[in-house]
Order: structure tokens, then C-alpha cells, then sequence
């Protein structure tokens, strides 16, 4: 699987250009991101609540590689680094446009969140 580039509100993917925001699962299943488990709490999708984590987390998950925009707007709420940490799995958190490089060299069982806008 490769992330081969990301524009203000794309994400390509595998040759596959995606116009939302996509969690990669461990599998390597490309999946729609829950931004409404964040927005509940916030109002907002820039910060990724302890219900987010839950739904991305995975069992065997060593590293989140989290794609925080294309300018770096998100982040996590305490909640959620507490967490990771807990699980122990390792937070990544790098503008979209950086992450998507790490994301491609790491060798980590690692699951990605890229958010494609702001």
C-alpha cells in the first residue's frame, strides 16, 4: 500500500483519490474517518476525542500515524493521548502532508488518520 500524494482535500491512495478524510486500518483497508465521534464533544473534528481513539485503536497496534491537515489543525484531546498511551501505541502527529511520508516508510503495525482539509 502506498499514500501517494495529498492535496487541500484529496488523498490518493493505491491509485484511488479520496475527497474525505480516511482512516487505513492494519489490514490496510482504507475506511471513512467518524469525524461525529470528535464533533459531539467539540464541535469540532480537530480534536480527536477518547471515542475516536476507541474506534481507531486496534489490538497489535504499535504506532497512529495521525495526518493532522494540511496546516496541522488537529490534535488530540487529552483524553485520547492517555488513551495511546495506555495501549501503547505510539502518536505520530505531523502535518497531513508529512505524515503521509512516514506513514510509507514506517514498518510499524500502524494504523493512519489522514484529515485533508485545514
Amino acid at each position: 500500500m502506498e499514500i501517494e500524494r495529498t492535496t487541500f482535500g484529496t488523498i490518493t491512495i493505491d491509485g484511488k483519490t479520496y475527497e474525505h478524510d480516511v482512516i487505513i486500518r492494519l489490514s490496510g483497508e482504507v475506511a471513512r474517518r467518524k469525524k461525529k465521534l470528535s464533533k459531539k464533544y467539540y464541535g469540532t473534528s480537530h480534536v480527536l476525542s477518547k471515542d475516536e481513539a476507541k474506534f481507531l485503536y486496534e489490538d497489535g497496534c504499535e504506532q497512529l500515524i495521525l495526518g493532522s491537515g494540511q496546516m496541522g489543525n488537529v490534535h488530540l484531546s487529552p483524553e485520547a493521548e492517555t488513551y495511546f498511551a495506555r495501549k501503547g501505541c505510539k502518536v505520530l502527529l505531523e502535518p497531513t502532508p508529512k505524515a503521509i511520508h512516514t506513514f510509507n516508510d514506517s514498518r510499524a503495525k500502524k494504523i493512519g488518520l489522514f484529515h485533508i482539509t485545514c
